[in-house]
């Protein structure tokens, strides 16, 4: 009779627990319409079709910026367009120097002196060491812009993929987290006693 009692009692909480009791529908319900979130569906660029963050993210490789204006952050773009300009004029500023000691240095190797030497620093060095010296520390700052760039190019992708994710949500005050009590499934016969939280995150869109 107690073994009877129970396995109703637990049979009866865990199809109750099939309702969600905040929303009054069931959760399998709910888990099939957010499952077509952000990541799941697609948008068409030429001849593919990709999802809105794949997309963003696609843009900006191509097109620097691109995934900022596709996601409407417009402000972004003097963050863009000043950190990759600021970046590539230093890198040409170190690869023309490196160009300049490049070529003091063959002179020094073909003549031994700097005689015939057209660059306006290169010339004034007095040893070929010195031209070497020179000719190492502007490859080097050279070098490092060009990881500065490729940092700031993955950046800017990076940054167009995560926006486009998070412009699915609402992020307004509409947010709520709810509490209310509820009987928890055990491998015991009876059902313990027990609190639900619910947290409601909604999406912008509706899903297709």
């Amino acid at each position: 009779m107690g073994n009877s009692l129970g396995n109703s009692l637990g049979n009866n909480t865990l199809n109750n627990s099939v309702l969600d009791t905040a929303q009054g529908r069931p959760i399998a319900k709910r888990k099939k319409d957010t499952a077509a979130d952000s990541a799941r569906r697609t948008e068409r660029l030429l001849i593919f079709r990709l999802t809105k963050p794949a997309k963003a993210g696609l843009l900006s490789l191509i097109f620097p910026g691109g995934g900022q204006i596709y996601n409407h952050s417009y402000w972004k773009l003097p963050l863009v367009y000043g950190g990759i300009g600021a970046i590539t004029y230093a890198d040409f500023f170190y690869q023309v120097r490196y160009k300049e000691y490049a070529n003091s240095l063959e002179i020094w190797r073909r003549t031994g002196t700097n005689t015939g030497d057209p660059g306006p620093r290169s010339s004034l060095e007095t040893s070929e060491a010195n031209v070497r010296t020179g000719l190492n520390v502007y490859r080097t700052s050279r070098d490092k812009f060009i990881a500065y760039s490729l940092l700031v190019y993955g950046v800017t992708a990076l940054d167009a993929v995560v926006d486009a994710h998070l412009s699915e949500f609402d992020v307004s005050d509409d947010l709520s987290l709810h509490w209310y009590p509820t009987l928890i499934p055990m491998p015991s016969a009876l059902p313990m006693p027990g609190l639900a939280l619910t947290l409601n995150l909604n999406s912008k869109r509706s899903p297709k």
